[in-house]
């Protein structure tokens, strides 16, 4: 199944799309209903566009998994207790670190280089978090004693940030919190020594906490805050198990076993050309025991 990470052109991409699908076809029952429902046959599917995807709301009321595998671990989405959730189950822990790691590595760099920081507060108040998985895996690879996380103790990480200024240091971080860290800088009159060898990779969010700005506001202001131009963002959600990141200018790299298909908000089976406002579809082949990645978010149209 590992073949993913050898993909290299967009036609091992397909035909790792396609054995992926018809797998899942034959072996995940919610997801071969789905496509039986919508009355298409699987020998007909021979091209990315062709390919049905299973709504991301599936995962709060269905366990998506392979009918012949067990669950290792779920992840499980954030929000209330009140709220109906997103849990996705994982049958092979394995593949998912693979996916962090190569991930991390083709776009930052070797985990064991950095030190890594977390400023994670809404996600280490709560049980299976894939980020703060994904975040726990790098610091074990890294295994730098410094590593470590903050909930709201901003003194501490505002001195341990200084202490390390000559030194490789990845701060994972939470938007709002982010924000509330230069905050207390500024409001306690404390200036971050940092030049860039500080990367700051902030993971969206701002949960209602902060006032809602743009990405290219966000992005601004860390910068200016965390006196570095190493301001990156990484996306990924509770129902995937790649991540993409943005080096700059919010534009986001996929690895190789990931796509992302803009497609027509009311019509699934109607992709968008460039530059057009739609719905995402995403494809992760990492996701090979629980679906073929059938997620997709909305994105905003953009205004008259």
């Amino acid at each position: 199944m590992n073949t993913i990470f050898d993909i290299q052109t967009e036609q091992d991409f397909l035909n790792e799309s396609l054995k992926t699908f018809r797998y899942q076809y034959e072996n995940v029952e919610i997801y071969r209903r789905f496509v039986d429902y919508l009355n298409i046959n699987p020998d007909e599917v021979n091209e990315l566009a062709s390919i049905p995807f299973l709504p991301i709301e599936m995962f709060k009321n269905h366990q998506i998994l392979d009918k012949n595998t067990a669950a290792d671990l779920f992840f499980q989405s954030s929000g209330t207790t009140q709220m109906n959730l997103s849990k996705h189950f994982i049958a092979d822990e394995e593949i998912y670190r693979q996916s962090i790691y190569k991930s991390f590595e083709q776009f930052i760099g070797k985990p064991e280089d950095f030190i890594f920081l977390g400023l994670l507060p809404s996600y280490l108040e709560r049980q299976n978090s894939s980020l703060i998985y994904m975040v726990d895996f790098l610091m074990k690879r890294s295994s730098k004693p410094e590593n470590g996380y903050f909930l709201y103790n901003h003194e501490d990480l505002y001195v341990l940030l200084n202490k390390l200024e000559n030194k490789k240091v990845i701060l994972f971080g939470v938007s709002f919190a982010l924000l509330d860290f230069l905050d207390y800088c500024d409001s306690n009159t404390k200036s971050l020594r940092f030049s860039d060898s500080l990367t700051v990779i902030e993971t969206g969010g701002m949960k209602g906490r902060k006032e809602e700005m743009t990405k290219d506001e966000l992005l601004k202001i860390l910068q200016e805050g965390f006196k570095t131009k190493k301001i990156y963002s990484e996306y990924s959600m509770t129902e995937l198990l790649s991540q993409a990141y943005s080096l700059g200018n919010n534009e986001y790299e996929c690895p190789n076993w990931m796509k992302i298909l803009v497609r027509n908000v009311e019509d699934p089976f109607n992709y968008e050309k460039e530059g057009r406002t739609g719905a995402i579809n995403i494809i992760d082949l990492a996701n090979i025991w629980t679906l073929f990645c059938g997620s997709f978010k909305t994105f905003p149209k953009p205004s008259e």
